[in-house]
């Protein structure tokens, strides 16, 4: 028995040994892969140093010795050339601050750049089949759904409302602590807020993160928050396949917060369709997971829970922080610039005829017509301007389908991946004076009135597709469109839910609440009460 024991112990160790042996061999080799192709890579490269290739100025290394302040390198890259290259292991990364190339990317030659292959596989563990990881057919399929679904009266009016039902919330909270004199962590609220909207707008159901008050909604926000830095950071970490071949480090972390989304969102679609089974949601077809649960009926088998899943979620991706994090900006930049403040206030004011004995918000939304709303030229420059030095993507690219030439003579190889530096743009002193660095909304008026500049030169919502978005906010929506000019601009679309959550924003929600947002901190500061505006990186 006891000889039995030993040699069944000892089995068990030979396993283990041969397994750890198995492990650290495919490691072994699979860093010397990687090593020897980005060395042989590299010395190529470097060796080459044609002339007509955009100049090196180091490897994936420089981005990863300097991640968590990567927008200011890319700064500094930019006054070093206005296009210039990185080398990551089998390909090239091109970084451009000039408007030409972007124009000529986004738009001149537009078909010969694509997601590819590189940033789907980075992206797909959680955006999956969704907009921002997939190309081709799936890519059309989606956007036609989209396109369709986010141009009905029925969504813009429910949004609207979930927009003003978020931010009256928002209005208390702050009143609240300015009545008790309580600092409060102004981005954080801001977060919360667009994160409650957007949930709500996606797929109908309160997430309430504003109160705290659910845990399976805090579980999955937090969930959701990690989830996307650590998809983030697989474009400096060269060996993010084999910690999550071993499921280690951030890899364990990304598919544990994946796992907490999968299992959230699910339920949620699980639930939805029961409830429209049942013909309990009596407000069917108003959020937009309801309209592609109705849409997916013709085409069960591609439409499925998971695809779902994936539509809504990178409408929620989207949206969340793009949005956040500009009015968090957008409040910061009033906060250092008081006499700005001033001036939307009183514009503010001004435009719904506001005065002083009227004190009641419900009113103070009444009236916020879009005839009001129009005649806030002012306060549609300093979202611009915030925009410009704090764009809610600071960079975004495609990679080359085919080889390419771009208009300042630079080749551009197959698989180069091609990245506009938007952030870096907005400081450029050759794109936007000797005061770039500046804020100054006054850049963007001509006899008071908003004037628009390139799309390619101010890239916050990418290419032509710029200039729409702004009159998105003030007015015309994209989706309200058909015919050439639709197809022309969903063309150079590459971020379009980003822009369609600014959409959901337009007249009657996203400048509404900035300037009910922007009153309230105007009394608190008129009154010298503390308010804690605190923008993490």
């Amino acid at each position: 028995m006891a000889s039995q024991l030993f040699s069944l112990g000892a089995s068990t160790v030979i396993c283990l040994v041969s397994a750890l042996a198995i492990a650290l061999l495919v490691t072994a080799l699979y860093i010397l892969g990687v090593v020897a192709s980005f060395a042989v890579f590299c010395i190529r490269e470097f060796a080459q140093r044609a002339q007509d290739r955009p100049p090196l100025i180091g490897t994936v290394f420089r981005q990863l010795k300097n991640f968590d302040r990567i927008f200011d390198e890319h700064v500094k890259y930019a006054l070093q050339h206005p296009t210039t290259r990185l080398v990551y292991p089998g390909h090239s990364e091109i970084l451009t601050a000039d408007p030409a190339v972007i124009e000529h990317v986004l738009k001149t030659n537009f078909s010969n750049y694509s997601k590819g292959a590189f940033n789907t596989e980075i992206a797909k563990d959680l955006f999956g089949n969704g907009i921002f990881a997939t190309d081709g057919e799936k890519w059309r399929h989606q956007r036609k759904l989209a396109s369709h679904e986010f141009s009905t009266k029925v969504l813009r009016d429910f949004s609207s409302d979930v927009f003003r039902m978020n931010a009256a919330k928002l209005s208390e909270k702050i009143s609240c602590a300015a009545a008790k004199r309580i600092t409060i962590n102004m981005q954080d609220l801001l977060m919360r807020t667009t994160m409650d909207s957007i949930f709500k707008v996606g797929f109908g159901f309160e997430l309430n993160t504003l109160y705290g008050t659910d845990e399976s909604s805090i579980e999955f926000s937090k969930a959701f928050d990690e989830a996307n830095s650590l998809v983030y950071y697989r474009y400096v970490d060269l060996f993010w396949k084999l910690k999550r071949y071993f499921n280690i480090g951030s890899e364990a972390k990304l598919k544990k917060s994946i796992q907490i989304i999968d299992n959230f969102v699910i339920h949620l679609i699980h639930q939805k369709k029961e409830k429209m089974k049942n013909g309990s949601d009596h407000k069917a077809r108003e959020d937009i997971l309801s309209r592609f649960i109705q849409e997916s009926e013709k085409d069960p088998q591609t439409m499925n829970d998971r695809y779902l899943r994936d539509i809504v979620l990178s409408f929620l991706i989207a949206g969340k922080d793009t949005t956040g994090d500009t009015l968090s900006w957008f409040f910061y930049m009033l906060c250092k610039n008081p006499v700005v403040q001033d001036k939307i206030a009183f514009e503010i004011r001004e435009s719904v005829e506001w005065v002083q004995e009227d004190n009641n918000m419900e009113m103070f939304t009444a009236r916020l017509k879009q005839g009001a709303i129009d005649k806030m030229h002012y306060l549609h420059a300093a979202i611009t301007e915030t925009l410009r030095l704090y764009p809610g993507v600071p960079v975004d690219g495609k990679m080359a389908d085919e080889d390419d030439v771009l208009p300042n003579g630079y080749r551009v190889m197959k698989g180069d991946g091609m990245n506009y530096m938007i952030y870096a743009m907005g400081r450029m002193k050759y794109l936007w004076g000797e005061d770039a660095e500046e804020f100054r909304p006054e850049r963007w008026l001509v006899n008071a009135v908003f004037q628009h500049e390139s799309p390619y030169k101010f890239v916050a919502f990418n290419g032509a597709f710029n200039t729409q978005v702004m009159k998105d906010l003030f007015g015309d929506g994209i989706f309200a469109t058909d015919g050439e000019k639709w197809r022309h601009q969903r063309k150079l679309a590459s971020h379009e839910f980003s822009t369609k959550v600014l959409r959901d924003f337009s007249s009657d929600v996203f400048r509404m609440n900035a300037a009910k947002l922007a009153e309230k901190i105007s009394y608190a500061t008129a009154d010298r009460i503390t308010i804690n505006l605190q923008v993490l990186p």
